[in-house]
């Protein structure tokens, strides 16, 4: 794979000076031929000057077709070319191997080949088919060549040179080669890229070489695309687990909140009653890959509504510092106000008041968001283990899950850290890399 990249590498690197010196040869081919002609039908006839600009004329075409046939020149002209395909063929893959990526990739990699037809397929159909025939083989065909049902089964390329080794009938087709190449993610077989030719002939190394090339960059890309997908999937089932999660000691205390203020403050508790509901409402609703962070405090807020009427204003407050332009960054739900809660359920001290603080700003293209508290703090044991995958205890699993849906999301770069102090607080960092480019 290195000798791969710095070849081409290379080949990119040599086509600027083979270009340019073409260029100037050409330039001065012309520019002699109309000096040339000028002479040759002008009244008046300069000898040495047509002269001259003959022999300038023979010696840069001369040149010209010495750099254009260089073998140098020639590797990096296609080097380039295939570069270029390439890149075309992984942009068609944005999405997987579908029927519309297919159809793209066969119609970029026909005219790149000596090939009259090339077809896509899955281990059980058509994917799409471009070229001669292909009114015959429209997407979505079953397979029917036993070349091609062969070559998913073993895994491997075969390269067939008559129409009976395909699987035509004898005279059947004017198809007369084939290149069928397995498209694999993984060790599994997931369908084949086939190359077609009228003749047998022209099946040349180079158009082996092409096929098996494109066979593994297209295999990559689905292993790439399955691979993202189940990241994806996991992503989705770790936020319905999430939301499946209703802590039980959250909802007995609101519950008994609400019941004991039904009697005393009718008023306060159908307020907290609907706002009860608006809340569930929402854990359940927010299955969105993203929302906006202003919904996720609006959440976070109606969240502390509750602990507030449990524990009292002189007991819990929650503090709010937020750069307006973070409220319309994308972020994933349930973000802060687990966080939130953590501190509430951890933090809060036998005596006093428990300030909790969350704080978002932007840091150029990236958004920290801060959630903080003066309560009890921890150990620096507990500290390390909280992002610990055996952690056990809500704090764990709420901070750990936080952490991993952010760096699935956010990517590379992102992170979080957890700095604590006993009896002076803990605060949770969230660097959100890039976060500021999503709003």
């Amino acid at each position: 794979m290195q000798e791969d990249a710095q070849a081409a590498r290379a080949a990119r690197a040599a086509l600027p000076r083979f270009f340019t010196l073409e260029m100037l040869m050409f330039t001065i081919a012309v520019l002699s031929g109309l000096v040339l002609i000028w002479h040759l039908v002008g009244p008046n006839r300069n000898m040495a000057a047509l002269a001259c600009a003959g022999v300038v004329f023979t010696l840069s075409i001369v040149v010209v077709i010495r750099l254009y046939m260089d073998p140098d020149s020639v590797r990096a002209r296609q080097s380039n070319a295939m570069l270029k395909l390439a890149s075309q063929t992984l942009a068609c893959m944005s999405e997987g191997m579908d029927p519309a990526a297919a159809q793209k990739i066969c119609q970029l990699l026909l005219p790149a080949t000596a090939a009259i037809a090339v077809a896509i397929t899955d281990k059980e159909r058509i994917l799409a088919y471009v070229g001669h025939e292909e009114s015959a083989n429209p997407t979505g065909s079953i397979i029917r060549t036993h070349a091609t049902h062969a070559a998913i089964a073993e895994g491997t390329m075969r390269i067939l040179f008559t129409p009976e080794d395909i699987g035509f009938p004898r005279g059947h087709s004017s198809i007369k080669a084939a290149i069928i190449v397995p498209l694999t993610i993984g060790r599994t077989v997931a369908g084949t890229l086939k190359f077609y030719y009228r003749r047998a002939s022209h099946i040349s190394e180079t158009q082996k070489s092409m096929a098996e090339g494109f066979g593994q960059l297209l295999s990559t890309q689905m292993a790439a695309a399955a691979l993202e997908e189940q990241t994806q999937l996991a992503t989705r089932m770790e936020l319905k687990m999430l939301q499946s999660q209703i802590n039980p000691h959250f909802l007995f205390n609101t519950i008994n909140t609400i019941a004991s203020l039904v009697r005393t403050d009718p008023v306060t508790a159908r307020k907290l009653l609907r706002e009860f509901a608006v809340f569930y409402r929402r854990t359940l609703e927010d299955s969105a890959d993203l929302i906006v962070f202003a919904r996720e405090m609006e959440q976070t807020r109606r969240y502390f509504t509750f602990e507030v009427a449990r524990f009292g204003a002189d007991r819990v407050v929650m503090e709010e510092d937020i750069d307006p332009r973070v409220d319309d960054m994308l972020v994933p739900p349930f973000l802060i106000q687990p966080l939130v809660e953590n501190a509430v359920r951890h933090a809060m001290p036998s005596e006093g008041k428990l300030t909790i603080l969350v704080k978002g700003e932007v840091a150029g293209d990236d958004v920290v968001i801060r959630v903080a508290d003066d309560g009890v703090g921890m150990t620096e044991e507990a500290r390390q283990n909280i992002l610990h995958p055996e952690s056990s205890t809500g704090l764990g699993i709420a901070v750990k899950n936080v952490h991993d849906r952010i760096c699935g999301y956010f990517g590379m770069g992102t992170h979080m850290d957890v700095e604590s102090e006993l009896g002076v607080g803990t605060c949770v960092k969230l660097v959100l890399k890039g976060g500021a480019l999503g709003r």
